[in-house]
């Protein structure tokens, strides 16, 4: 058997009982057909994106159901049939769940190969500057380090000593020689 989601919309105008006895209507042919009805959920009164049958808004109804191909084909043509549904839509979901599956799978067989975190080795410039035993001297790349805080009020520089005035000599000019 194969797994099936059909979406239906009903007419705005229909009353919670006539709902109710078309999901049973819809319900019963599937199990005297030899399926299985897995979930039924009312989505209740939502806007369509646009006229259907000149309705601006519609009940939604969405069923899971495992069945035969034939059991499906005889679904949709009670639901054609019916003058309170306006639009429905059918999609096979079973080779989706089965390829999400499959990924699940090769996941968690990735999961299991993958080496579990050991503790880096360090670089061969560590090792040669003499970090090796710790790592402390200079963290690996991509590592946060921490940086210390500066203070709240920094220190007032040093005055720098100015060198002496120097006074250069005074060179006559040719003003002053007349």
């Amino acid at each position: 058997m194969r797994i099936y989601e059909n979406l239906f919309i009903v007419k705005p105008d229909a009353t919670e009982e006539e709902i109710d006895a078309l999901v049973d209507l819809m319900s019963k042919h599937v199990t005297t057909a030899g399926g299985t009805i897995d979930k039924v959920d009312k989505w209740g009164k939502r806007r369509l994106a646009y006229k259907v049958e000149k309705n601006r808004e519609g009940h939604y109804i969405l069923m899971q159901f495992s069945a035969e191909p034939v059991v499906v084909k005889e679904f949709e043509r009670r639901l054609r049939v019916q003058d309170s549904v306006i639009k429905f839509l059918t999609v096979r979901i079973d080779e989706t769940l089965k390829r999400l599956d499959k990924r699940k799978k090769e996941r968690e067989k990735r999961a299991h190969r993958r080496p579990q975190a050991v503790a880096p080795q360090p670089s061969l410039a560590q090792q040669m500057l003499g970090g090796a035993g710790d790592g402390a001297a200079h963290p690996a790349p991509g590592t946060p380090v921490a940086v210390p805080a500066a203070p709240a009020h920094p220190a007032p520089a040093q005055p720098v000593a100015a060198a002496p005035a120097v006074e250069a000599p005074a060179t006559p000019t040719a003003a002053t020689e007349e």
